[in-house]
């Protein structure tokens, strides 16, 4: 490794970018999906989403549990809202990157 220059493994690379997006304002990109929020359990940082498919994924439409990262992804959200949002495939888990309501 450089001295100086961190170095990381592409997912936490790509979370880290997804997560400097939203957090800029910035609208979600091309691997955005739309679904209907179904279930949050905020304790566990855990969303249920009905979706369309995620192309990025490789995911036909389905209703699955996603993991939050970070968990303050899912303030301000509610059973039944539409949302547009990114997943990724994170050690193994499916994780919601950035999400946003719809209007």
């Amino acid at each position: 490794s450089v001295t100086g220059v961190q170095t990381c493994a592409l997912p936490i690379c790509r979370l880290r970018l997804w997560t400097a997006a939203l957090l800029a304002g910035l609208s979600l990109g091309a691997l955005a999906a739309e679904g209907e929020v179904r279930k949050i359990n905020a304790a566990q940082a855990k969303i249920t989403i009905k979706s369309g498919p995620i192309a990025n994924l490789d995911m036909p439409p389905m209703t699955m549990v996603f993991k939050a990262t970070p968990p303050t992804l899912l303030n301000g959200l509610a059973e039944g809202d539409k949302v547009s949002f990114e997943a990724a495939q994170v050690d193994g888990q499916y994780v919601v990157t950035a999400i946003r309501k719809l209007p």
